[in-house]
This record gives structure tokens, sequence and C-alpha cells, in this order.
């Protein structure tokens, strides 16, 4: 028995004039957009046949696969390892001030945004030569463990081309170090020592004693007591010389900082007594209060642990100089901080280039090796550079030389294992 099968076709159901007029209003719009897009992109079309040349000015352009691939895997590393030790840092430190916390009554929101919100990109920073060669050792010692370092250099591409991400990305990271150590941190580390001194009984250097120092050309201030609570000092003399000859002479028994002027360097003395002397002539002038200008500040009177950390590059820049211009000798910290920035940031290169050497060539035994002597390199570089700066403040050293001589010496270290790394 034969069976039959029957095709049935679906016919379309036909569409209403309604939906046919909603579809031409449709199809017009999209061909009027279309037309609107062509004439809109006529300049940019044109700019783009006669300004195919600025191609060359974006950055992107001279990076290739490999190189973002790197990089990637270099800016993603060094991020982990930041936020991998900082979380330890802050347990432990948690830990140890929990009790000094709750005995002053810190509340939580200043502990979270007062102390480790200004906690955390200081010590990042500030160990930021750690976490990149950390960051290095861990991610090239898994490209060469994977023989992905092999198969670039087996494609022809050479280990001085194979660096290149690894100094841009260096050079991106150093940039953000120096941005943040000079302009950022200083701001966040004055809120961090004042919750400090509150909270955790680290007690600021509030007052000072028998300050003597020049004020301008020829001008010497001396204050018996300064109180920086009340911005007050005691005792107050003011001689100013010329030709080495005594023509003024200046005393207060009490002396206030005007911290609401809007000019700087404004005081007001109280029982002043002022003697001018021309030739065998004394003039005398005594007043029970009188504004003057004074040109010395209350940062200039009171020096505490730490106020170096407090200033910005420009600022820093600024103080050092006109401390020696009045012949302070009060200053070597200040320029140890100074010339520290700077050298932290060329150290990026420096640990980069001793990093890659090291971990570029597949061994046996894994990343532990390589991982143990970036260790061990970074904290020995960590440590030269505190001797280092304690021989510029105790010993006399040149602070700029002091800084540089960690980056001096690993840059010996740098060609040597450049010198021995696979090309």
């Amino acid at each position: 028995m034969k069976i039959k099968f029957k095709l049935i076709r679906k016919t379309k159901k036909q569409k209403s004039f309604a939906q046919i007029r909603r579809h031409v209003k449709r199809y017009r719009r999209r061909r009027a957009m279309k037309r609107f897009m062509q004439k809109l992109g006529r300049p940019f079309r044109w700019l783009g046949r006669h300004l195919h040349w600025m191609r060359y000015l974006n950055p992107f352009h001279y990076l290739t696969r490999i190189d973002r691939y790197i990089i990637k895997k270099f800016i993603g590393t060094y991020i982990y390892s930041i936020i991998l030790i900082i979380s330890i840092s802050i347990v432990f430190d948690i830990n140890e001030n929990l009790a000094k916390f709750t005995t002053n009554h810190a509340p939580l929101r200043a502990i979270v945004l007062d102390y480790y919100a200004n906690f955390v990109p200081y010590f990042a920073n500030l160990f930021s030569p750690l976490f990149v060669f950390i960051a290095v050792i861990f991610f090239t010692s898994k490209l060469a463990g994977n023989s992905e370092i092999i198969a670039m250099l087996a494609s022809g591409l050479s280990f001085k081309r194979l660096m290149r991400p690894y100094f841009i990305s260096a050079a991106l990271i150093a940039l953000l170090n120096y941005y943040l150590g000079s302009f950022v941190i200083p701001e966040g580390t004055v809120v961090r020592q004042n919750f400090e001194e509150r909270y955790k009984n680290n007690k600021k250097i509030t007052t000072a004693a028998n300050v003597q120092l020049q004020v301008g050309h020829g001008i010497i201030a001396y204050l018996q007591q300064y109180d920086d609570n009340t911005k007050t000092g005691y005792g107050f003399s003011l001689d100013k010389f010329e030709k080495k000859k005594l023509v003024s002479h200046m005393t207060a028994s009490v002396i206030h900082y005007d911290t609401i002027s809007d000019s700087r360097y404004h005081w007001r003395a109280q029982n002043y007594k002022i003697r001018t002397l021309k030739g065998l002539r004394e003039e005398i002038k005594t007043g029970s209060e009188i504004d003057t200008t004074i040109m010395m500040e209350p940062m200039d009177l009171v020096f505490f642990k730490g106020q170096q950390e407090t200033f910005t590059s420009p600022e820093l820049r600024a103080y050092i100089s006109k401390q020696q211009e009045r012949g302070s000798q009060n200053v070597v910290q200040y320029e140890v901080e100074y010339h520290k920035r700077i050298a932290m940031s060329f150290a990026s290169f420096i640990l980069t280039v001793i990093g890659a050497s090291l971990s570029s060539r597949k061994r046996k035994g894994g990343m532990g090796l390589y991982l143990g002597i970036g260790l061990a390199l970074s904290f020995a570089y960590i440590l030269l550079q505190t001797i280092s700066a304690t021989f510029a403040i105790n010993a006399g050293t040149p602070a700029l030389l002091a800084e540089w001589i960690p980056n001096i010496l690993y840059v010996f270290i740098a060609y040597f294992c450049w010198r021995q790394a696979p090309n």
C-alpha cells in the first residue's frame, strides 16, 4: 500500500495598509538617517585622506599584540602584588593598633577615611620598587615556564626588543609613583599624622626653645620660647645689621602669629621696644602692641619627626632654598626626602631589567628560586637606601649622592644580568 504525502505550503499573512505605511515610513527614516550620516562623515573622510600621517602620533600604533600582552601582564601582576601585600600589612596594623583605637575612642569613619585611606597609598608608594621586582619576576617566570618567551625569541624577536613593553610599563609606574609621592601623598600624610597624634598617642613636638635664625639679609631673629599650639613666642628680639654694624634692635615680651591674615609673615608683638641707632644718636620707641612683618613662619621654628613627608616637591624645593639662604643647617633630611622621590622613580627601570633578565630563562624548579632572589635584592635595595640616608643625615654625605648610591650600585648589577640574559 502506497502512502502519499502532501506538502502543505504555509502562506504568509498579508499585511494591512496600516502596517505597510508604518514599514514605508520606517524605511524612509532609515534612508534619511543614512544620507545624513554620509554627509556628516564627509569632513572626517577628508581629514582621513589628508591627515593620515597623524596615525604615527598615536602611541598604540607602535605597540604590537605581544607588547600589549606583556604590558597587561606586568601592570596586572603589579596591582595584584600591591593588593596582596598591603592587605596583609593592614591586618597586622589593625592587630597592633586595635587597643589604641578603642582606648582613645577613634570613630570608624576616621579610622577608614583618615588613617587607612592614606596608609595604603603611602606604603604602596614607599615599597613600589619591591612590588615592581616581584611582579616582573613572577609573570616573566610564568611566561618562561610556559615556553612563551622561547617562542617569542624563536620567531626572530630579540631580547632587546622584548624589553620594550617592560620599559613602557616601568615608565608608567615611575611617573605614577613620582606624581603620587610629590603631590598627592604629602597631603594625605598630614591627615594621617593628625590622626596618629590624636588617637595613637604619637605626640608631635609643638614647642621650641632658644631659636635663632636669619630671616633676611643681615636680620637675625631670636625666640626664647615658642608654643606652636597657640602660635605664640616669648622673649623675642630682632636685630638688623648693615655693614656688620647694628642699626636696629627690637624686643617684645610676647609675639603672636596672625593665622587669619591675608598675607604671610604677619606677626603681632606686645610690649615692644624698638631702638634705632643712627651714629651716636639713638631713638627709642615703645608701645603695648604693634603689627609687623617678619620673614618667618611657625614651620620655621618647630620641627617634628616626618615633617618633610608633609611637603609637596615644590614646597620642599622652596623650603630648602629659603633655609639655605638663611644659613640653616637643618635641611639635610628635607634634601634627602626631595632626592629620594626622584631616585625611587628611576629604580623601577633598574629593577625591571634585573628581574626580567633573571627570570626570562626556563629552568627546572619553577619560579621559587627567582622569587627568593627577587625578594633578597629588593630588601637589600631598601636597606641600602635607608643606610645611605642615615649617612647623609648623620655623617655629612651629600643628600643627592646618598640617595643615588643604591641606584648606581644596582645599575652595575642590571648591566651584568643584561649581558647574561638570553639573546
